[in-house]
């Protein structure tokens, strides 16, 4: 199977703070040693391309060069030097994170920890090097998936979401079968939590959140109950009232804001594990002294790692996991703008958005 490769491609082009253009002239680019050359299918919106925009990021590539994007899918088209772990034709997603695989973190398996961010072969897609909101991208294949036969291209844009959830999971302990949890808020990384734990065998699954429309499919993709906070009078009593109170063996902060952070944190039973999962927009003022008296743990998730994107690909095609709710639109590459104004406005109740740079 054979692919004819332009010389130029359609991308999506960051000039500088708010300014994005697509252009029609940006070069193909060229597989190294061990990378693929992808003819990118789809590519999903995700906070972090936000931040991007608005404010940049560091190690990225140059105002009028960078492309960005790092939740993309699509076809091998073109083999870099030594790769003979996929062929052309083979449907892949990939994972953001490559790390250089020479620090100490990389060595002990914490690549998305890499030391070395931006250099030395460490590489995030759509953030230290182009990425998938073009025709055409490159990545390494340490950090790609091939997508089974009964995923969509748009689908496996949810594999990086999905396993940042799948992470937390990973890094709270894992084994949470027959265990009650808590998810605050219900954005798409807490509806990836609610999948993710239901898929696991939890037993319980309470989602807390401001918006009535995402509970409801938190609802529907799994939890067993809802909370509404601005709806009654104390979350946390409500919590311990399903817990008979005892608390949740494990909590997940999937908001980002003080409250919570600290109902989270009084959510959890003592001795069990508060993951965050959130990024914060400014500092939170928490009771530690509460999680310390309590023996709680308290762990942090940046990312997607330890291969949870392959967990995550194959629970998709396992049926466990369904993205109707979740990958709410699409958008041709040529329609940027407007795809970017839904995610980041919420029309039409959009949750995530997916260019399609192929214009299907």
């Amino acid at each position: 199977m054979n692919f004819e490769i332009p010389e130029k491609m359609k991308a999506l082009v960051l000039f500088g703070p708010n300014d994005f253009r697509v252009v029609n002239d940006k070069p193909v680019p060229k597989p190294g040693p061990g990378e693929v050359l992808v003819k990118v299918e789809a590519c999903g919106i995700c906070g972090t391309d936000v931040k991007i925009i608005t404010k940049g990021m560091p190690k990225m590539p140059p105002y009028g060069q960078f492309t960005q994007g790092h939740e993309w899918a699509g076809t091998v088209v073109a083999l870099g030097e030594t790769v003979d772990e996929f062929k052309i034709g083979d449907r892949v997603a990939i994972e953001a994170h490559k790390g250089c695989g020479r620090c100490q973190n990389c060595i002990e398996g914490m690549y998305t920890s890499c030391l070395n961010y931006g250099q030395k072969g460490q590489i995030a897609s759509g953030m230290t090097r182009d990425g998938g909101f073009a025709e055409y991208a490159v990545h390494h294949i340490n950090s790609v998936y091939k997508i089974p036969d009964n995923v969509s291209f748009v689908d496996a844009t949810y594999v990086t979401t999905l396993g940042c959830a799948l992470w937390a999971l990973d890094m709270s302990g894992g084994f949470i079968a027959g265990d009650t949890v808590l998810i605050t808020g219900p954005g798409p990384i807490g509806l990836s939590m609610v999948q993710a734990c239901k898929a696991v065998g939890a037993e319980k699954i309470i989602l807390t959140g401001t918006k009535n429309d995402r509970l409801a499919i938190g609802r529907e993709v799994g939890a067993t109950h809802t909370i509404n906070v601005n709806e009654v009078e104390d979350p946390l009593a409500e919590v311990m009232k399903i817990t008979e109170g005892r608390g949740c063996e494990r909590t997940y902060e999937c908001a980002g804001t003080d409250e919570a952070f600290d109902l989270c944190l009084r959510s959890t039973m003592r001795g069990h594990v508060m993951t965050c999962v959130s990024f914060y927009k400014k500092p939170v003022t928490a009771a530690l002294d509460y999680a310390v008296l309590n023996g709680i743990n308290i762990m942090t998730v940046r990312g997607e790692g330890r291969n949870n994107c392959k967990r995550a690909l194959s629970l998709m095609s396992q049926g466990r996991i369904q993205t109707k709710n979740i990958i709410t639109h699409t958008f041709p590459l040529d329609d940027f703008a407007t795809a970017y104004d839904y995610f980041v406005n919420r029309r039409d109740g959009a949750m995530k958005v997916v260019v399609l740079p192929q214009g299907k």
